[in-house]
Formats: C-alpha cells, structure tokens, sequence
C-alpha cells in the first residue's frame, strides 16, 4: 500500500493545522502555552497524589480522617438510593480553549486512519509496519496524556477518550498497541512516579522514542494477581533489588524498552518485626540486562499488535525505580487498571459507530423481495438496539472521563462496568452487523469478520468481565456494609452516638413517607419539559 509507504511525509501534512492557530505544534507533543503548568494530565492523577499525601500525612500525626461518603452513583443505587452529583447536569469539563484544542486534533487523526492505516494489511502482516508508526509518532500519538512541559501533548480524560474513540473505529490492532503504551504501560509513572522519574523518562515515552509496557500477568496468576511468583529481592547494601521471573502475554512485550513489572518483595512489618512478600511496583529499563522476550504469540484477533513473553533473569533495579512504595505495588496495579478502563469504553463506543455504518450502509443498498432490507421490521429493530448500546457506551465513557477530570476518587465501580458493558455490547453489535450482512459479513473483504476477531479479547483483559462483576458488587456492597457496620457499633453505645442513630431513623421514616432520598430521580429529572 503506497500510502502506508508514505506515513511520514503524509503525517507531516496533516499537521498543518492552519495558521490561525495558537497552537499549531501542540500534536507534536511540543510544549505549548497555558493557564497554568502542571504534572498532570488529568484530576484524577491529581486526586491520587492528594490521597499519598494525605496518607503520609496520616501517619506522620497518627491522626485518620474521617472517610467522606461516596459520591459514586454505582454506590448509591447498592445503597438503595441515587447519588445524582456526578451524572446530573451531564458532565461537563471542557473550556472553550481545550474545545478548540481537540478540534484541532481530530481532522489530522481521523485523516490519518483513513488514509494512512491499513488495518487489514496490518492484521495479514501481523504487525504495525515502521511507516504507519512513524506517521503516529508524528501524531504525537504516544504521548497524549503526558503533560505538554514533559513533551507530551497534555489532554485531560475527555480529549484522549475522543481520539481513543477514533483509533477504535479504525484499526483496535493499533488501539492495542498505543493503549498498552499510555494507558497502562507509563500510567504508573503518571500517577506514582517521583519527579525525577517523571523527568527521566516521560519526555522519550511521549515522543515515542521508547515503547512502555505492563507486566504484571505470569503463567500462574491471571485475574489473581496476588499470586505472582516474579521476585525482587533486595540487595544488602540497599542500593537495588535483583528481578527475578517472567511474564506472559504482554502487549509491546517484543517492542518495548520501558516495562512497568509487579513483583514480590520481602517487607518487614515496623510494628511486628515479621517478614511478609508483599508486591511492589518497578520500573525496569530493558537496558539495565537481563530482560529477554520470546517470539510474538500467534493470536486469534489484535494480530497487528505485540504480544510476547517477557523474562527477568537477574535483573538489578535500582531502588530509585520503585514505583509508588515498597509493597504498595497491589495498589499502584489496581490505580493504573481503573484509570484505564474508560478509555477501553471510549475505543469500542468508537468501533460500534464505524460497524452501525457498515451495517446501514448495506440495509440501504441490499435489495430482497424487492425492497430495500432496511424497510423490513426486524432489520429496523436490529439497528435501532445497536444504536442504544453504542450511545449507552459513549455516554458511559464520556461520563466516566467527566468526573474522573473532575477530581473525583469515585469512579473505579463505572469504570468496571463502562468496561463490562461496553465489551459485550460491542460483541453484539458486530455480530448484529455480520447477520444484517449476511453471507457478505462473513468474508475478509468487508473487514467485519476482523473486528469480531478482534474484540473477543475485551472481555478478558485489563480485568475479564466474570472479575469484574464480581469487583462490581462487592465493591458496592462494601460501602453498604460499612456504614452498617457503623451503626452496630452505634447500637452498642447509643447515648454516645445518638446523632448518627437519630440521622439514620430520620432517612428511614423520609423514605416510609416517600420524601427520602431513594431510587428516584424527582426534583432532577422532570415528566413535564415542557412545564405545561
């Protein structure tokens, strides 16, 4: 295909963005002006520094907090009532400037995939060829959430999940290999990583320069990570840790030369003395020696992207590379997996509109009985379902991304089930589109039968849906049965604790009546708009 042949220079001209811009070099990862500089391309990165902070800050008093409620809405409804703060009004979070930004954005991108990619070739090829990744490079595709005084482009959430939704209505091959990069192979470094780490190694991952990956799956520990069995152990002296193990099925695993790797560390609990391995995050250089991979795996579907064993064999990391803190590396997993989910729901939103076209398309072209198949009910009502999941995953995704923006620390249950239900839905839309195809769907050429393919995977990685579920309600349940907790406890002194019971009976007796804060939308959703 010549025009993957020619990505640079075709990169090159998409970036001419018009000369009225303010920012015409921003895609380039350049730095560009703002209101104010900042280390953080999102509120949410912002909110899990607040919380270190604040933890350290905890343990430096002996002084704990009070734990705010939940504004979560997934948390409400378990609690049998709605919390409407974070879904009415509709989230809201882009100004006029970052409007225009992303506007700016999304004709050099979509160009790009439309003229540039070759997703079919990239899927025979297995793999992304060296132009198209240049022309992404170009793109400043590698460092969309990376802050612009870092080199990267500086989107918050809501920006990187439009041009996410982009890359998943072209080409999810592709989608694989920068998600895997951004979305969970340097998030760590974003979210946890010291100054100097951010400063070492941000500037070349935005570029592209060096590919990021996320090790944490091993042979014998998938959806439980806390089974893991790679080891660091720490040297005498202090100054690093020797890695040992390997790890399966990672994505950029044969490319990357920057891997975010979990394993087990021996730390000594300060009040007991006892030892106890404990996972810990770290940043490994492949430079560093010792870090092999195998040959890419043969895939069922994501063909163009790499996948490969990773192997640890003695490596020595220096302990300025722990990630987070030693033994903390459960916890910096799980915030790098939350903080990545929506934008898995953001990509299908965006691979459910490219296969709706598909399907519209050939329902107003396919004639049968003579008439057009697109004014036989059962046709119609096909279409009309595929409509709602792809608009209910787009809202979710755009939602999540809103109040994640925002600040908000509530956000890991929507997250789930944005994923949840996006994966499945994208499924049933494709399938949808292959039956209204019919025999057509079935073959290579209309590039349907690919991306069937390759969505199976979405509903087993970053977390399988059966985990996720699970994650769902417990997590609900938890914040359910803690503040039931609290007033057995409550109980058992009730002079001591009277506001809390006489709150409690208050909630109760206005929901008897009808004037609590239940599963109802009055006062937020009206049955009159038009107020006559």
């Amino acid at each position: 295909m010549q025009a993957a042949r020619r990505a640079p220079s075709v990169g090159r001209q998409l970036l001419r963005l018009g000369g009225g811009s303010s920012r015409p070099c921003a895609i380039l990862g350049h730095p560009r002006p703002g209101p104010a500089q900042r280390h953080y391309a999102s509120g949410a990165a912002q909110a899990v520094l607040d919380k270190s902070d604040s933890l350290s800050s905890e343990a430096s008093t002996g002084a704990k907090p009070a734990k705010a409620e939940s504004k979560s809405f997934a948390v409400g409804m378990f609690k049998g009532q709605l919390t409407t703060d974070q879904v009415f009004p509709y989230p809201s979070v882009l100004n006029e400037e970052q409007t225009q930004f992303l506007k700016e954005l999304v004709g050099p991108v979509s160009r790009f995939f439309e003229e540039v990619n070759d997703p079919a070739k990239n899927d025979t090829l297995e793999m992304v060829e060296d132009a198209t990744i240049q022309g992404l490079k170009e793109l400043g595709a590698f460092g969309l959430q990376v802050p612009s005084e870092l080199g990267g482009v500086g989107l918050c959430n809501t920006q990187y999940a439009r041009l996410v939704e982009i890359v998943g209505m072209h080409d999810l091959g592709v989608g694989i290999t920068l998600g895997a990069h951004q979305s969970i192979g340097f998030k760590g470094i974003l979210l946890f990583g010291t100054k100097a780490q951010k400063e070492k190694y941000l500037p070349k991952l935005a570029s592209g320069e060096t590919i990021a990956a996320f090790c944490l799956t091993e042979p014998s520990s998938g959806s439980d990570a806390a089974s893991i069995r790679t080891s660091a152990v720490p040297s005498p002296c202090g100054k690093y840790f020797t890695l040992n193990g390997s790890k399966i099925w990672i994505s950029n695993g044969g490319l990357a030369e920057i891997f975010t790797v979990f394993a087990k560390t021996p730390v000594t609990d300060a009040a007991t003395g006892a030892v106890k391995d404990k996972i810990t995050a770290f940043v490994v250089e492949r430079s560093f020696g010792g870090v092999t991979h195998g040959p890419p795996e043969k895939k069922m579907g994501i063909k163009a992207s790499n996948t490969a064993e990773v192997y640890f064999d003695g490596v020595r990391v220096p302990s300025e590379n722990v990630l987070g803190e030693v033994g903390g590396g459960f916890k910096v997993a799980m915030h790098i997996l939350n903080n990545g989910r929506f934008g898995m729901a953001a990509a299908l939103a965006g691979t459910m509109k490219g296969i709706i076209a598909k399907a519209v398309d050939h329902a107003a072209n396919r004639t049968q009985f003579g008439e057009k198949i697109h004014n036989f009910g059962l046709i119609q009502e096909k279409l009309a379902r595929m409509a709602m999941l792809q608009y209910v995953t787009e809202s979710m995704a755009y939602m999540v991304s809103a109040n994640m923006d925002q600040g908000s620390k509530d956000f890991q249950i929507e997250a789930a089930i944005s994923k949840i239900f996006g994966s499945e839905a994208a499924w049933q839309v494709t399938d949808e589109c292959i039956q209204i195809m019919g025999g057509m769907g079935f073959m290579k050429e209309p590039g349907v039968e690919r991306v069937l393919r390759d969505l199976r995977i979405f509903r087993i990685f970053e977390g399988t849906n059966d985990i996720l579920r699970l994650f769902v309600a417990l997590q609900g349940c938890m914040d359910k049965g803690k503040e039931l907790s609290g007033l057995g406890k409550a109980l058992k002194n009730p002079l001591g604790n009277a506001g809390l019971l006489l709150g409690e009976a208050g909630k109760q007796l206005r929901r008897r009546a009808g004037l609590g804060s239940g599963l109802s939308l009055s006062g937020v959703v009206t049955n009159n708009p038009l107020g006559f």
